[in-house]
């Protein structure tokens, strides 16, 4: 004997193809750059631990690659956290209130309570 499952507003939504695309748009945004701000971050560790004559090279008074590279993990992480508030913007946003709006439709007329 098996249980019907009668599928709910969510469960329809995740389904469709909306959804999809919106798991789509994230992931094709996050997943690279995530990536590369990992290679990024590691390049820094891995010359700070092995290429130590070339990360104390002086680049100008008492500043060094070391420094310069730092401070660039900073910037970059601040950039990563704007382009992707832009990203979100334009191309998640939109599509995620639409979901929303769906799903408070859906679940007012009373297709996902039962």
């Amino acid at each position: 004997m098996t249980a019907q499952h009668d599928p709910s507003v969510y469960e329809r939504i995740q389904a469709g193809e909306q959804f999809q695309e919106l798991r789509r748009r994230y992931r094709s945004w996050a997943f690279p750059m995530t990536v590369a701000f990992l290679v990024w971050y590691l390049l820094y560790v891995l010359l700070s631990g092995f290429a130590r004559d070339f990360m104390g090279t002086k680049l100008f008074g008492n500043i060094n690659v070391a420094l310069v590279f730092g401070v660039l993990q900073f910037v970059s992480t601040f950039l990563i956290a704007w382009a992707y508030s832009r990203h979100a913007a334009a191309k998640l946003d939109p599509l995620s209130e639409e979901l929303r709006a769906e799903a408070g439709s859906r679940d007012e007329v009373g297709e996902g309570a039962k």
